[in-house]
């Protein structure tokens, strides 16, 4: 899919989310890496094969935070 060099990691690696934005649609949420990798703001991922990768969850220490912030 890349047209660069060097390419993008693949979407089936673990460091798939270091492939470059393609196409960036900040209030929508998403963007979309080279690789085929959609990435939603909140974590969340769609890989190019319909998979999905659900966020990492939270620790209480971070949601405190966000919530301070507020």
């Amino acid at each position: 899919m890349c047209q660069h060099w060097p390419p993008c990691p693949a979407a089936d690696r673990p460091d798939h989310a270091a492939a470059r934005t393609v196409a960036f649609h900040p209030e929508q949420g998403w963007s979309l890496l080279c690789n085929g990798v959609v990435v939603f703001d909140d974590a969340g991922e769609i890989l190019p094969d319909g998979s999905a990768v659900a966020p990492a969850p939270r620790s209480a220490a971070s949601v405190g935070r966000l919530a301070l912030a507020a």
